[in-house]
């Protein structure tokens, strides 16, 4: 009779400390996968990509001169806007690629204006082939082709975006430098397209 109650007692002792592990191993799950998602949001701001000195002193200063900070909507694109997946996956990946920033800011690869200038259009062109690879997704997330009123734009430009799907066309393959005036090498169509308005 004792033997069964001490077994009992064992039992229900041993299911409560069970539960009670679940339990606290959910909630720090939980509380662990939040902390996740918050630090993925805040490493994805414009205030902490130019906490680096190269972002800020070359890069950023090229994007306060482009429409997609200031513009007369009050509409303003940051760089994680443009730069960083909205879908987790992809978030992941583009983070986990992005940990080489912190090793090319240690080891100073464009710590200088002539550094910078001299590895700039490759940059460039890792961002454009990544875009035209990702069917500009990001560009996507703001501005949507269906949504988009054709009447109120120019004739030409109302004509792209009609076609630009049949034609194979993604945003970046005629709108280089929208976010980075200075960062294209595109030719003169294609510089008369970028100056365009939000309006």
């Amino acid at each position: 009779m004792l033997f069964k109650k001490l077994a009992v007692f064992v039992r229900q002792a041993l299911v409560r400390h069970v539960l009670l592990g679940v339990s606290a191993g959910l909630i720090c799950g939980i509380l662990l996968w939040n902390v996740f998602l918050i630090s993925l949001d805040r490493t994805s701001t414009t205030e902490f990509c130019t906490t680096c000195h190269s972002m800020k002193t070359y890069v950023y200063e090229d994007y306060k001169q482009s429409p997609h900070f200031k513009n007369t909507k009050g509409i303003q694109a940051g760089c994680g806007d443009c730069h960083i997946p909205k879908p987790l996956a992809a978030k992941l990946v583009r983070k986990t690629i992005g940990l080489k920033d912190i090793y090319h800011t240690l080891v100073g690869t464009i710590d200088s204006p002539e550094k910078f200038s001299a590895r700039k259009q490759l940059l460039v062109d890792r961002v454009r082939n990544r875009m035209k690879s990702s069917d500009s997704r990001e560009c996507r997330s703001c501005h949507h082709l269906e949504q988009m009123d054709f009447a109120r734009q120019s004739a030409i430009a109302s004509k792209l975006h009609q076609e630009s799907k049949n034609m194979g066309k993604t945003c970046v393959d005629c709108h280089q430098g929208v976010g980075h005036q200075a960062a294209t090498t595109a030719s003169n169509d294609q510089k008369a397209e970028e100056n365009f308005s939000l309006d």
